[in-house]
């Protein structure tokens, strides 16, 4: 059987040690989602610490036939999301292969 394509997951830690309010977290890290989904070929998502006002967990996800496509989106997604006013402390990339 043969590979039909990738499925690639970009899982982030943002923290934010410095903030104060939900709100003002939300102004931070809203945009950058928001900004994935126009800038690059991906879906986004805040997933975990929509309650804590100083940590965030994001995802961005992006399928194509091509791993290494899949690979360099994901760097590229990485890259973008680190020029925030925030800390990434955890990064984890997993890209499967879909049968």
């Amino acid at each position: 059987m043969s590979t039909l394509g990738y499925v690639g997951t970009l899982t982030l830690r943002l923290e934010m040690p410095w903030v104060r309010s939900l709100k003002e977290k939300r102004s931070l890290v809203k945009p950058v989602v928001e900004k994935l989904k126009v800038r690059f070929p991906v879906t986004a998502a805040r997933l975990d610490g929509l309650d804590a006002h100083d940590w965030e967990v994001i995802a961005v996800v992006t399928v194509s036939n091509d791993y290494s496509w899949v690979e360099e989106t994901l760097r590229l997604a990485a890259d973008f999301v680190a020029t925030g006013d925030y800390q990434i402390t955890e990064e984890w990339t997993d890209i499967t292969a879909l049968e």
